[in-house]
């Protein structure tokens, strides 16, 4: 009697301007090492939140996937359900795909980033300053509340219940010992560039957090260490969000 193969199950990862994903290599490496032969991570690379429909109706054994930038908030209207967190926090980052394709969303960055910033917390760091406001600092927000940090905004465009970068003077930095930048600003190919801000006002009493990980160190974070804060990279909450999406899929 012929052996029944197994089903290929897909997942993937939408977003725009992906091909540097952290998310393909790692899901990629995972089922290899651990010959999962019949699963498969794709980047499905999209001009417009619009595409994401044919995507989930064309594409045949899809169990689940994972939203980067610019979708995360833009593909919450186009879903069936939320989880709890996810509705709080106002942003998905994953979402499962059930046999009748109903798509349910989650947010696993916050899970990624509270695990990975509780370790570097002494007990100065009361209050954090989040530079940008896009999905990515919506998990952020959501964590530091659960770990009692109060937190403010940064934007280029600020509105009344947020901070402009020209706000942030020595004042500023004398209140808050943790910065966290949650914009692409410095990604890979523009490692060179960095937030607009006075880099002399961090100490080694300042917690430098930067969501981007390729490269390894950004210019944010390297002149945030030669004036003495202790520094983080994004690549390990990475890892823990996708260890914590992949859960969810086989939930």
């Amino acid at each position: 009697m012929k052996k029944k193969s197994k089903k290929q199950l897909k997942f993937g990862l939408i977003g725009r301007n992906i091909s540097y994903s952290f998310s393909k290599k790692y899901f990629s490496e995972k089922f290899e090492i651990s010959h999962f032969d019949n699963c498969e991570y794709k980047n499905y690379n999209i001009e417009s939140v619009k595409e994401f429909s044919k995507i989930v109706s064309e594409t045949k054994g899809l169990m689940g996937f994972n939203v980067t930038i610019p979708y995360k908030e833009e593909i919450i209207p186009m879903l069936d359900k939320l989880s709890k967190t996810a509705k709080i926090i106002g942003a998905v980052n994953c979402v499962t795909v059930s046999k009748k394709r109903k798509l349910k969303g989650y947010n696993t960055d916050y899970y990624g980033f509270k695990k990975t910033i509780k370790p570097l917390l002494k007990e100065h760091h009361k209050k954090a300053l989040i530079l940008g406001t896009g999905g990515a600092s919506k998990a952020v927000a959501y964590a530091l509340r659960k770990l009692k940090i109060e937190y403010d905004f940064v934007s280029r465009t600020p509105d009344e219940f947020q901070f402009d970068y020209a706000d942030l003077n020595a004042e500023f930095f004398e209140e808050y010992h943790i910065i966290i930048n949650t914009t692409p600003v410095g990604t890979h190919p523009n490692v060179e560039d960095c937030i607009n801000l006075d880099y002399n006002l961090f100490t080694k009493k300042h917690i430098a957090y930067d969501l981007v990980y390729n490269p390894e160190e950004t210019a944010f974070l390297r002149k945030a260490k030669d004036n003495g804060a202790k520094t983080k990279n994004g690549y390990d909450m990475l890892v823990f969000q996708a260890e914590k999406s992949w859960k969810i899929w086989n939930g």
